[in-house]
């Protein structure tokens, strides 16, 4: 009987093929892929066939299957030998706690995962995302952060709480439209040892201009033109700014405060970084960050 939870067919990533052969036409001998609902415009295939194509993988294959949360279990459980990790996105980074037999603690800190990985005959859970943000602040000339604005309290707001501690700041601003419902990034705050300051009332709180002015990083996790209250603000130029939206691109907010001369970041960044970070997990190989970019980059452009 087909499962209702689990797409039928394959979905054709870039270049392609299908899960049912390997990159470059050859018998897939290592596989991995994508998961999630809806997962047919994910750009993961990309960044992941990038870096095997660097890294001379041959025989290793990436897809993407649209499963929901009903499904996960059942598709994990008729994996064979030959699947080396699997990449989560919505809405399955939560339960894929549940299907883990062990879990890293980032993303037993965040309550989710992005990546399972092998592990002996059960799977790994990890949270490649806190990474991405991290490696993505590095790279915008951030290594360490003294005062620091968070917009949104969803998941990769409390993915940004785990990347901030790491960078130094445990005392984080949080701005959000209604604190009742930042129940679970407080509860990730507590597991993390952090304290942000949640305030609501965004983006017309009193508050919100200080708190931004004195800044050094601001990262907005919220949905696509609901920052853009704030493209216009007169940003302090030593301010880095990252929101994690990448289409379309550059945001209003990410225009503004490139403008005023803010460093700015973006979830093209952050989505790079964190497949790099997966593919070193999944094939114990540095992820080659270079031809993975130029591949994303390409891919993103290409799609307008």
């Amino acid at each position: 009987m087909t499962d209702p939870h689990v797409q039928s067919r394959p979905v054709v990533p870039a270049g392609g093929t299908t899960d049912e052969g390997a990159a470059g036409g050859g018998v897939a001998v290592r596989r991995a892929a994508v998961l999630g609902m809806p997962v047919e415009h994910s750009l993961s295939p990309v960044l992941h066939h990038a870096a095997y194509a660097a890294l001379g993988l041959g025989g290793w294959h990436y897809g993407r299957h649209a499963v929901d949360e009903a499904g996960l279990a059942g598709f994990v459980d008729g994996l064979g030998p030959e699947w080396a990790g699997l990449s989560l996105t919505m809405p399955l980074k939560r339960m894929a706690l549940e299907v883990a037999d062990e879990v890293a603690p980032d993303a037993t800190a965040i309550g989710a995962a992005n990546t399972l990985v092998r592990c002996g005959s059960g799977w790994h859970a990890a949270n490649t995302d806190v990474a991405g943000i991290v490696a993505t602040l590095h790279e915008a000339g951030i290594t360490a952060v003294r005062r620091a604005v968070v917009l949104g309290a969803g998941g990769t707001a409390q993915a940004a709480l785990a990347a901030l501690r790491r960078l130094g700041e445990t005392a984080p601003t949080v701005l959000v439209r209604d604190p009742a419902r930042a129940g679970a990034l407080r509860d990730t705050a507590e597991r993390l040892s952090v304290a942000p300051q949640v305030i609501g009332g965004f983006p017309d709180h009193p508050v919100l201009d200080a708190a931004l002015s004195e800044a050094d990083v601001v990262i907005s996790t919220l949905p696509a033109g609901a920052a853009d209250a704030l493209a216009r603000r007169a940003w302090d130029p030593t301010t880095a700014v990252l929101d994690v939206i990448y289409a379309p691109w550059p945001t209003q907010l990410a225009r503004g405060a490139a403008t005023a001369g803010c460093r700015v970041a973006g979830g093209l960044d952050v989505l790079l970084h964190q497949a790099v970070d997966q593919v070193e997990l999944m094939t114990g190989r540095p992820g080659p960050t270079a031809a993975m970019r130029a591949a994303l980059f390409a891919a993103a452009e290409g799609r307008g």
